[in-house]
């Protein structure tokens, strides 16, 4: 009995393997790659650019990858300005080396060190959701990298707990994280992908084409499972130092929120870091938490306007008084 049991999870866990690696490599195929590479310290990062003017970098968010820009209007973008998309290290087609930290300030040094690589003079940065708080990170290590931040529904500060539909990636354990993602992840995703996917969207719906379109498809990849789950578990480690340090900020901060956003809440991530930092110009719409998918055209008006703006030479900060 007890060797039957056994031979079953061996050929169990041959199957889940095979499967995997097989559908892995159908994603693959689908997704080839659309732009460069570029070494920046362990990490091989994936990006893609158009247009000339001055720079723009994009920064997606958890379990993301530069497609989830492409509903934006990138040609009209890309009259005026060098548009420049990055899948984050492990995200997308990027990879992240073995000795590469998945916290939010290492992240931070990352796409500071993929502007120098460029030689991109003070780009605007925008962050979406995770990306925010990476871009927030960037603007406090490295305000010279850059000219200005724009968020979109970022994170910002501490979650007690994640997000409903990305609690299966909450694995503290690299080996089972490891194990997951080469057997279980994929075909558990695949099950439970378009009720998450709505979560994420809600209350708007999801495009029909977001799978490609959008990239979604992409996330279902074994390395881009276990580095969404290693972000996922690594960005408390930075947020408490990070707000106590927002008051410091010396690099102009606008801010994109929906309204109904029901990953992260506006006030507690928008108006909060407003109540922090004035100088914060905070922009909440009707909508949730993929406005640059699901208000395109809005997102890019305001991302014009952010960055058609001079550059101040010092947010006003709050008073010492309401910091103590």
């Amino acid at each position: 009995m007890i060797a039957k049991l056994f031979h079953f999870l061996v050929y169990a866990f041959v199957a889940l393997v095979a499967f995997t690696q097989y559908a892995a490599y159908r994603i693959r195929k689908t997704f080839p790659p659309e732009g460069k590479f570029v070494d920046v310290g362990a990490d091989r990062l994936h990006y893609v650019e158009y247009g000339e003017g001055p720079p723009i970098v994009f920064v997606h968010g958890l379990c993301g990858q530069l497609r989830n820009f492409a509903y934006l209007d990138l040609q009209r973008l890309a009259k005026s300005h060098r548009v420049i998309l990055v899948d984050r290290p492990g995200s997308g087609r990027s990879t992240r080396g073995p000795r590469s930290s998945a916290n939010v300030y290492a992240q931070a040094r990352t796409i500071a060190m993929f502007i120098a690589t460029l030689g991109l003079d003070k780009p605007v940065v925008v962050g979406h959701s995770l990306g925010g708080a990476i871009s927030l990170a960037l603007a406090l290590d490295h305000p010279q990298a850059v000219s200005r931040i724009a968020l979109i529904a970022p994170l910002t500060h501490t979650e007690t707990e994640p997000p409903g539909p990305f609690r299966g990636l909450a694995l503290r354990s690299s080996l089972v994280r490891r194990f997951v993602s080469l057997t279980l992840g994929l075909p558990v995703a695949m099950l439970q992908n378009r009720k998450a996917v709505e979560l994420v969207f809600a209350p708007e719906a999801v495009p029909h084409d977001f799978g490609v379109k959008g990239g979604g498809l992409l996330g279902l990849q074994p390395h881009a499972f276990y580095s969404a789950s290693s972000d996922l578990v690594a960005a408390p480690e930075d947020l408490p130092d990070m707000e106590s340090r927002y008051a410091s900020l010396t690099v102009p901060v606008d801010v994109l929120y929906g309204r109904g956003d029901e990953i992260l809440n506006w006030q507690r991530h928008g108006e909060a870091l407003k109540k922090r930092l004035d100088a914060v110009n905070l922009t909440v719409v009707d909508g949730g938490h993929m406005l640059p998918v699901t208000q395109p055209a809005q997102t890019t008006d305001w991302l014009l306007d952010v960055a058609g703006k001079p550059v101040a030479a010092e947010p006003k900060r709050e008073a010492e008084s309401a910091e103590s």
